[in-house]
């Protein structure tokens, strides 16, 4: 197997496709908004902990910030056009439920509201900032997650039917699904 050096630019490619997640958030007045983001990373079985990678410019970032709670969503194929629409604007100036159509529902244990479309929900206190160049790691502590029933069995989700989406790094607006499990050959 032949080995090539990769470009700074595509040092990234070799970590997707990403699951894309919709993360709300809410302002000082209890206004909620929605971002985009693909670089997202669990950090901690006990107690469960995710990261989120934001740009301290980015509208949400403040938010977190400033309420110190998130809700990651998890969004299938179905709600790429909101995906999108969330993506591509500033929640400073536009009203992100409105703008995609989504319905903001209460959360259980933190102020920033679910997004009810999206199949699964995991409610964070933000407990810890770390600096990382360009970008921020917002990391919060789960304090509530549930998932549709027939979205997610067991301990993990129905790749085969849930249609989850996955963003591939080689243009801005480019997604995929997974095809289904794979296990490893028997011996």
């Amino acid at each position: 197997m032949t080995k090539v050096e990769v470009e700074k630019e595509g040092i990234f490619e070799m970590l997707y496709p990403a699951p894309v997640i919709l993360v709300t958030s809410v302002d000082g007045e209890g206004r909620p908004n929605i971002i985009t983001l693909a670089w997202a990373t669990p950090t901690s079985y006990d107690p469960p902990m995710v990261a989120l990678a934001v740009r301290p410019e980015r509208y949400s970032y403040g938010l977190i910030k400033g309420s110190g709670e998130f809700v990651v969503n998890v969004p299938t194929r179905g709600l790429l056009g909101a995906v999108m629409a969330c993506g591509t604007t500033s929640g400073r100036t536009v009203d992100k439920f409105r703008q995609a159509g989504l319905t903001p529902s209460p959360a259980k244990r933190v102020k920033p509201p679910i997004i009810e479309e999206c199949i699964a929900h995991m409610e964070c206190r933000l407990v810890n900032e770390v600096p990382t160049g360009s970008h921020r790691l917002l990391i919060g502590q789960v304090v509530a997650a549930y998932a549709d029933e027939k979205a997610f069995t067991g301990l993990r989700y129905n790749v085969e039917t849930t249609q989850l989406l996955l963003a591939l790094q080689d243009g801005p607006h480019t997604f995929t699904t997974p095809r289904g499990i794979v296990h490893p050959p028997t011996a």
